[in-house]
């Protein structure tokens, strides 16, 4: 009974399942991580009760606004504790929150997160913030701060969720979105690096649940095991998308993320307007079309569900086609043209899929 009574014989915090030393062992253990995300603006180190940002640095700016984003990374946290893999979930993490902030064409700033489990294993915490931390690295904001939870009897032990928020900065004249759309704009499309972190509900259930396939199976059509393909880290635009606003005119940009591609386009497309994406311009990375043809899944619900092979959009002039491309390529990122802006005329939505997937 000494485990589970305070040296009174009354009740204790580690007898209810709260490890406190276990999670001042994690932030340890994080803190070097957490350093290699710091911008000259932040001040202080890890372990206050909040994190400090120099705001002194927007007066560079006119007219400084701050965009601001929160999300999570879905359930695609169940294949990263399902493999034991711990140090990629925060790349995820960083992407769905930055890339958010990126779309308005703001410069993301500093992030903190939140990490619930279900009991700490300092390790395993610390390699999470590991992720994260290498995501702001990527992104090119800091990590100021977070907090780690444990909520036993209402996670099982091995059991974690993440989610995050993010701050960043545009000039309130150069912000973008559908008001700055004309028609004849091109569409341009970066490549996924797969799933991203959307669908996972419809993943999980079509290849696991009911195929019954099993996360360490080699699938030929992937080249790796099913496992190493559902948690393939979701790439990180955002320096992608401030480079692009650096070197050519930028009218908008779309982060395609749950809804699909056409939903989250038509999200910036003025009312007067269509975007008009062809698909026959790409080809879907083979586990697209594993999960839909495991699941029998039509094309529309995939679709409304999976990025089919783009995580982020790019709306230029036409003429500024060439150097976009040119400066996406200069960065490893593949791109192509995807499609342009119309009347809306009869349509019914802002953007539209059409033709047939090249190959």
């Amino acid at each position: 009974m000494s485990e589970t009574h305070s040296a009174e014989g009354g009740a204790s915090y580690a007898a209810a399942g709260v490890d406190i030393e276990a999670g001042d062992r994690a932030v340890e253990l994080m803190k070097e991580w957490v350093k290699k995300t710091q911008r000259p603006e932040v001040l202080g180190g890890l372990g206050g009760f909040a994190g400090l940002f120099d705001a002194s640095a927007l007066k560079n700016y006119d007219r400084p606004l701050l965009a601001s984003a929160t999300d999570g990374v879905g359930t695609k946290v169940d294949i990263a504790r399902q493999m034991g893999v711990y140090d990629t979930i925060g790349h995820d993490l960083v992407a769905m929150v930055m890339d958010d902030i990126v779309v308005c064409g703001a410069e993301p700033l500093f992030m903190t997160d939140y990490i619930c489990v279900g009991k700490v294993h300092p390790e395993r915490v610390a390699a999470i913030v590991k992720g994260i931390a290498e995501g702001c690295v990527l992104a090119g904001c800091a990590l100021v701060g977070g907090e780690t939870a444990e909520h036993p009897g209402l996670l099982g032990p091995d059991d974690f969720d993440v989610a995050g928020a993010g701050t960043g900065v545009v000039e309130a004249d150069r912000v973008l979105g559908a008001d700055r759309i004309r028609k004849g704009d091109a569409v341009i499309a970066m490549a996924s690096s797969g799933l991203h972190s959307n669908g996972y509900s419809l993943v999980r259930h079509v290849l696991l649940n009911q195929a019954g396939l099993a996360l360490d199976a080699h699938i030929d059509e992937l080249g790796r095991t099913l496992g190493e393909e559902l948690l393939e880290p979701t790439k990180i635009y955002s320096l992608d998308c401030l480079a692009l606003i650096r070197t050519t005119d930028v009218h908008a940009f779309s982060h395609v993320t749950g809804g699909g591609l056409a939903a989250n386009l038509a999200r910036v497309i003025p009312d007067t307007l269509h975007a008009v994406v062809d698909r026959s311009t790409w080809t879907p990375d083979p586990v697209f079309d594993l999960v839909g043809r495991t699941g029998q899944v039509e094309r529309l619900e995939l679709e409304k569900t999976l990025n089919m092979g783009v995580g982020m959009i790019a709306i230029v002039p036409q003429e500024s086609t060439d150097v976009a491309l040119a400066t996406l390529a200069d960065r490893g990122v593949d791109a192509w043209v995807a499609g342009e802006i119309t009347d809306r005329g009869e349509h019914t939505t802002g953007a539209a899929l059409v033709g047939d997937y090249s190959g």
